[in-house]
C-alpha cells in the first residue's frame, strides 16, 4: 500500500520531466516565454523547459519556398494579365519572427501579392516579357526591406507566368506579323536600292568602253542561244555594224 501511495506521484512527476525535454534538429530554434514573457532563444540540441511555466514556439531557419498566387495586374499600357511568382525566405531573428508579428508566413505571402501587383503595374507589358530579371530585383528589394522588421531575409523572386487574354494573344500575334513584314519589306527595298546603285555604276562603266558593251551583247547572244529557241529577234547595236558600212561605201 506504501508503494502504491508513491506510485501517481512519480508518474506525475516522469510525465511532467519527459514533456520538459526538448529536441530540436540544426536548422530549429526555440522561442522561450516564461509566464507569457520572451526569455530567449534556444536549440538546436536537448533542453529542458519548465513545465506550466515555460511555453516555446518552433521556428524553422531554413531557406523557405513560397507560391505567390496568381495576380490580376493592369499594366501601365492598360493591358489585363495574371501574373504568378515564387519567393524564397529564410528567418534570420526567429524572436522578431515570432513578437513583431503574429503570422509571418501569411503576412510575407500577402506582402507578395500586393508588392507584385504596384510593381507589375507601373511597367508596360512589353517590359513584364521582356525584362523579368529587373523586376524579379526590384520586387525582392522592396519586400527584404519590408519584412526586414520581422527578422525575415528575401533571399529571390521570380516571376513565373505571364499570362495574356486570348485577344491579347492574337493583337501581339498580329503585330509580330506586321513588323516581320515590314521588315521584309525594308529588306527588299535596300536590296533593290543596292542592285540600282551597281547597275548604274556598271552602266557608266560600259559607257567609257564601247567595246565592253559589245562584247556583252555577244555573250547575251551566247547565251539566248543556248536555249531551246527556234527564232531569236535580238537588237543590233549600230556602232557594231558601222565599221562593217563605211567599208561597204568605200568599196
Amino acid at each position: 500500500m506504501l508503494f502504491a501511495g508513491y506510485l501517481v506521484p512519480l508518474i506525475i512527476l516522469a510525465v511532467l520531466l519527459v514533456s520538459a525535454v526538448r529536441i530540436l534538429r540544426e536548422y530549429e530554434r526555440a522561442v522561450v516565454f516564461t509566464l507569457g514573457r520572451f526569455t530567449g532563444i534556444k536549440g538546436p540540441g536537448i533542453f529542458l523547459l519548465i513545465p506550466l511555466a515555460q511555453k516555446m514556439v518552433k521556428v524553422d531557419l531554413r531557406v523557405q519556398v513560397l507560391d505567390v498566387p496568381s495576380q490580376d495586374v493592369i499594366s501601365r499600357d492598360n493591358v489585363s494579365v495574371k501574373v504568378n511568382a515564387v519567393m524564397y525566405f529564410r528567418v534570420m531573428d526567429p524572436e522578431r519572427a515570432i513578437i513583431q508579428v503574429e503570422d509571418y508566413q501569411m503576412a510575407t505571402s500577402q506582402l507578395a501579392q500586393t508588392t507584385l501587383r504596384s510593381v507589375l503595374g507601373q511597367h508596360d507589358l512589353d517590359q513584364m516579357l521582356a525584362e523579368r530579371d529587373k523586376l524579379n530585383d526590384a520586387i525582392r528589394t522592396i519586400l527584404d526591406a519590408q519584412t526586414d522588421a520581422w527578422g525575415i531575409k528575401v533571399a529571390n523572386v521570380e516571376i513565373k507566368r505571364v499570362d495574356l487574354d486570348e485577344s491579347m494573344v492574337r493583337a501581339i500575334a498580329r503585330q509580330a506579323e506586321a513588323e516581320r513584314s515590314r521588315r521584309a519589306k525594308v529588306i527588299h527595298a535596300e536590296g533593290e536600292m543596292q542592285a540600282a546603285e551597281k547597275l548604274a555604276e556598271a552602266a557608266e562603266i560600259l559607257g567609257r568602253q564601247p567595246q565592253a558593251l559589245q562584247l556583252r551583247y555577244l555573250e547575251t547572244l551566247t547565251a539566248i542561244a543556248g536555249d531551246k529557241t527556234t527564232t531569236i529577234v535580238f537588237p543590233l547595236p549600230l556602232d557594231l555594224v558601222e565599221p562593217l558600212l563605211r567599208r561597204h561605201a568605200a568599196g
